[in-house]
């Protein structure tokens, strides 16, 4: 059994208090994880600026050049890992053991995060819109046009708050490194995996390893890598986004209630777009906020859910080391159970049909786990309560609604899949705030181009734009 201890500023620190990470189905222990406590971390952050100020002495474009190499670390290498090693199989298996997704689909993620990584200096060209990568690293340069421009520094290091149930939200902070920010995490009980080794093949690849911190622990540690940090990030349900709204110090990432919409002068052709539906619900088990939980029109509503039904309403449980497995396990006691009898609560709501129901039971409870099978339902309007829920598993509703009322009914949406080919609806989707990411045609929501800023733009998010004068001789410098 592995032990992984917490990382203090690239320092291995082996604590009294312990947690094990157990295999969801048998039990049996994976890793015993070193726990840290509020007091460490608060210390700690307090050398946060020792981290950005050894990342400035390297140019984003060479950190750039190593994360290339450490993608070929993560990808393919075997990385150290506590006291022991750890092999791209090895990763997968144990990814998969501890958080209940399948081995093909852990390796899915694993080759995502390594896109991010091959493929920075695009990403990063596009999330700053072209800006010189150095007037970040000094804080001020000159556009084309002769004007200085600013972008002060808002931390020292990004921290995050991770999850243990979607490995795909790494994503989101591997930019903070090139970003010249030191990271510190706080990996999610079940997912130490991906952290870890994230930060064995950054070190490996030339990024000096003070400039990682790693506070595995319980919900102490990560109130107190908030409290304590400039910029943070944290996932979790709507309570937790709610909690955080409007503090500028903490992104929130919550639900994403993504949705396809099909408009009046394409509803008719339906049927066009049913893989497209069904990949957007189904993919990398339901288990994202960019998996669709929502298909509205104003008409075929009852077919559409009909026909997603026949699709994806026969898929059965599999074991997670079956390649042709599409199922996570929800490896909390009780969850699957609990989520499911909010479900049935919903379902007796007049105007609501579960259109799945003929192909067996939803819920399948093992020994130490339990499965929840893909569902479908039908909702006959916008005011049905389940008609804006949202489960980690694959789910969606079918929702008939007028088409002038689909826009003000939608709610908050992450990413909207708008289907029309009139250039007024086209408009009025460009311009609805409710909205974040937007696909206009067919595309689905699961779909995403990595070269365009994903969930809240970490660049606003990290840098503030400010006004900056200097002398005529030392705008010639630049």
């Amino acid at each position: 059994m592995l032990n992984i201890p917490v990382i203090r500023w690239g320092k291995p620190y082996d604590s009294l208090e312990t947690d094990e990470v157990l295999h969801f189905a048998t039990g049996e222990p994976i890793a015993k994880v070193s726990q840290a406590n509020g007091g460490i971390i608060a210390r700690d952050m307090r050398q946060a600026h020792k981290a950005r100020r050894t990342l400035r002495e390297i140019s984003c474009a060479e950190i750039m050049e190593r994360l290339k190499v450490a993608a070929d670390h993560y990808e393919n290498g075997t990385l150290p890992l506590g006291d022991g090693t750890q092999s791209p199989d090895e990763f997968a298996h144990q990814q998969s053991a501890s958080t209940g997704l399948p081995e093909h689909m852990c390796k899915g993620n694993m080759a995502k995060n390594s896109f991010v990584l091959r493929n920075m200096s695009q990403i990063l060209d596009c999330l700053t819109r072209g800006l010189d990568l150095e007037t970040l690293t000094r804080g001020y340069g000159i556009e084309e046009r002769g004007v200085v421009l600013s972008f002060q520094a808002q931390a020292s290091a990004l921290s995050a708050v991770l999850p243990s149930n979607s490995p795909g939200v790494h994503t989101l902070w591997l930019p903070a490194i090139p970003l010249q920010m030191g990271l510190v995490l706080k990996p999610g009980p079940q997912e130490p995996w991906t952290p870890y080794r994230m930060m064995s093949a950054f070190i490996e690849a030339g990024i000096p390893a003070e400039v990682f911190s790693m506070y595995p622990g319980g919900p102490e540690a990560g109130a107190a890598v908030l409290s304590a940090s400039e910029r943070a990030m944290i996932f979790g349900g709507t309570p937790t986004v709610e909690q955080y709204k409007g503090n500028p110090r903490v992104q929130a990432h919550g639900p994403g209630f993504s949705k396809i919409l099909l408009f009046d002068d394409v509803v008719d052709d339906w049927e066009k777009y049913l893989d497209l539906m069904v990949e957007s619900i189904y993919i990398n088990s339901g288990r994202g906020c960019i998996n669709c939980s929502g298909v509205w029109a104003s008409r075929h509503t009852k077919e559409i859910a009909q026909a997603i039904a026949e699709k994806i309403g026969p898929i059965e449980v599999k074991p997670p080391t079956d390649p042709e497995a599409g199922l996570a396990a929800f490896t909390v006691q009780g969850m699957a159970k609990a989520v499911w009898g909010m479900i049935e609560a919903d379902l007796e709501e007049a105007g609501v049909t579960h259109m799945t129901a003929q192909y067996g039971p939803r819920l399948e409870e093992q020994e130490r786990c339990a499965y929840l099978r893909p569902m479908v339902v039908h909702c006959a309007s916008p005011e049905n309560a389940i008609a804006k829920k949202e489960y980690m598993f694959p789910f969606s509703t079918v929702v008939e609604c007028p088409e002038a009322e689909m826009l003000k009914q939608i709610g908050p949406t992450l990413v909207c899949t708008g289907i029309t080919d009139n250039e007024q609806h086209i408009d009025a989707l460009v311009n609805a705030t409710h909205i974040d990411r937007l696909n206009i045609g067919p595309i689905p929501t699961s779909r995403l181009n990595w070269l365009q800023p994903h969930e809240g733009s970490i660049i606003d998010f990290l840098f503030r734009s400010r006004a900056v004068q200097v002398t005529e001789e030392r705008q010639a410098t630049l």
